[in-house]
């Protein structure tokens, strides 16, 4: 975000607040703990107002204990602006909300796309005192102020001549640096010189899945496939095999097309072909002539719709396609690599131990391809972790008891009219789950996972050595060194998390990570001192009775460590209480079963 601002572009952070699901978006009441508010839902948009300053802030579609957050006085002003010192133009995602008066008054400054109700309901509010011109002059005035703010108002004439190598190559590197190498077994990676002839298995590796869909989708001027990077590398890819998979890909996406197409073809995502699985015939042919297998899995996920389940699992033809050439591969000697061009969790515990490793590539850009080929080929080092949990399964996640999986969609008929469905129509959710979200949950109750929060391997290896710990003022300061004492260079992930003293009676987690660095690129041997701080401030819980974020005093364990699940070295610091007082606003209506240690 500072990037970005520091060449006169305005960024707009969204959905302000809790839209966490797609599912009946625009009539669904989130049902949060303020705790949970202040503690998980609303922190990563504090952080951003207070240290970045956003030009604007987008208002989500849903409730928000009870009241369309786009007409909460509370959380646009009360907080937003008085707690947190916002300076911005606020604005409502398109169509958000029902009543204009009350979404002014509230401190939305610009309703989107702006309709004729909406004015007639402004003014109607104006004349019959329901509404102060003042509030449409303060909010007028915050749109004229960034307008002011824009390279356009100031005379800044664009050159229409964008870098756009400059461009691919940024996409490109920043693509392989949060790539997460989940397994890697007997060196399976990177590729040595020797491998030359890949068999490219998965519809997905022949029709890449560059980012989300929605209004989040970007126009790109194209996307580089897997098999794109490979051949770009100089790696030859199964002609026979090839030609198979693409004339498998053009039958599923006719046989997918829309019988009837409205608006919201557009922004919604195109089915997926079905997984094809080779004949045993071809599959020894391939393990034959082949130096290695690389199998792609993918997912799409985006605006909308919620993901289902099923989607978090594996179908039984992708089950079936590692299985089968896993088998084939091993009885011939040769090894078996699983790419994952995916945007969100999927199930890997019931087929994780078949193939020789796993990388974890996310949706990757318009450059996807190539950022893959560079991290198989050993050109760059993986380095990324995971920034989620893997579950075993999909029930093992807390908020799954109360997340609508199979909801129906909800009211979007302003863009295509109403179907019938048969499915619930959730016009609820309640966060029973709490502050408990995440490896908080998963590291807290002690539940096995099939791969933790803050996970990733690396082609070399990295020691910890000399931490320390220093109290300066307001703040903490660790210190330590990493070493790369591989054969490669690379880079770590330095994590370090903080366990309070009094978790277990307070209600705590086990750990919360309190700051991160990553290392510049390491050589074999190179040393580096990474520097993290955690202000004292940042330790304290949110107290719903008084309203306050407090900090108990006593020993606060602060772990350096390369995954939650991985702690390294801790380091003790006797911590003095503070307490900072808050707003007591955003209450729950009525009282849900909250989880607790």
């Amino acid at each position: 975000m500072n990037g970005v601002q520091s060449n006169g572009v305005g960024t707009s952070i969204k959905h302000f607040a809790v839209n966490n699901q797609e599912t009946n978006r625009m009539a669904n009441d989130a049902r949060v703990s303020p705790r949970a508010l202040r503690e998980i839902y609303l922190k990563g948009f504090e952080i951003a107002v207070k240290e970045s300053q956003p030009w604007t802030v987008m208002s989500s579609y849903n409730y928000l204990n009870g009241t369309y957050t786009s007409e909460s006085k509370e959380l646009l002003s009360t907080l937003l602006r008085d707690e947190w010192g916002f300076k911005g133009m606020v604005m409502t995602d398109w169509f958000g909300g029902k009543d204009a008066v009350a979404q002014m008054i509230a401190g939305n400054d610009m309703l989107q796309p702006g309709q004729d109700k909406q004015y007639e309901a402004i003014v109607k509010g104006v004349k019959e005192g329901k509404l102060d011109e003042a509030v449409l002059n303060r909010n007028v005035k915050r749109i004229l102020e960034m307008i002011l703010r824009t390279p356009r108002f100031k005379g800044y004439e664009f050159s229409n001549k964008p870098d756009l190598k400059a461009h691919a190559a940024i996409t490109r590197q920043s693509a392989t640096e949060g790539m997460v190498l989940l397994k890697n077994e007997k060196e399976a990676l990177p590729f040595t010189s020797q491998v030359k002839n890949i068999a490219l298995f998965g519809c997905t590796s022949y029709d890449f899945i560059a980012g989300g869909t929605g209004s989040g989708n970007v126009n790109r001027a194209y996307t580089v496939s897997l098999l794109d990077g490979l051949t770009r590398a100089g790696y030859q890819v199964n002609e026979n095999l090839k030609s198979q998979y693409e004339q498998h890909i053009i039958s599923e996406n006719k046989r997918n097309e829309p019988k009837e197409k409205n608006q919201m073809s557009a922004f919604l995502p195109k089915p997926r072909p079905t997984e094809m699985v080779p004949s045993k015939a071809l599959l020894k042919e391939m393990a034959v002539g082949s130096d290695v297998a690389l199998i792609t899995i993918g997912r799409t996920s985006g605006e909308f719709l919620d993901r289902t389940v099923a989607d978090f699992n594996l179908t039984k033809e992708e089950f079936s396609l590692i299985q089968s050439i896993t088998n084939e591969f091993h009885s011939a000697g040769k090894k078996v690599v699983v790419v994952l061009n995916i945007g969100g969790v999927i199930e890997t515990s019931t087929w994780k131990n078949l193939p020789d490793a796993i990388l974890c590539a996310w949706q990757a850009g318009q450059e996807g391809g190539n950022s893959v080929v560079d991290v198989l080929s050993g050109k760059v080092s993986p380095s990324g972790k995971l920034t989620m949990t893997f579950p075993v399964k999909f029930e093992d996640a807390a908020s799954s008891k109360n997340f609508p999986t199979e909801g129906a969609m909800g009211d979007m008929d302003f863009m295509s009219p109403k179907k019938k469905t048969n499915k619930p129509l959730w016009d609820y959710t309640n966060y029973e789950e709490d502050i408990y979200v995440g490896y908080r949950y998963f590291d807290t109750f002690g539940k096995q996972v099939s791969y933790p929060f803050g996970y990733g391997l690396s082609y070399t290896s990295f020691s910890y050595e000399n931490p320390r710990i220093k109290e300066d003022k307001d703040k903490y300061v660790i210190t330590v060194t990493v070493k790369n004492t591989g054969k490669y260079s690379g880079k770590e992930v330095v994590q370090l998390y903080a366990s309070a003293p009094d978790r277990v009676h307070a209600n705590k987690p086990e750990k919360e990570l309190k700051a991160f660095m990553k290392t510049k690129n390491l050589k074999p041997g190179e040393s580096a001192t990474v520097v993290l701080t955690v202000g004292t401030s940042e330790l304290a819980s949110f107290d719903e009775q008084s309203s306050s974020w407090i900090v108990t005093p006593g020993v606060y364990q602060f772990q350096i460590a390369s995954s939650s699940r991985d702690i390294k070295m801790v380091l003790d610091a006797n911590v003095a209480s503070t307490s900072a007082k808050a707003t007591d606003i955003l209450k729950l209506k009525e009282p849900i079963d909250l989880l607790k240690r």
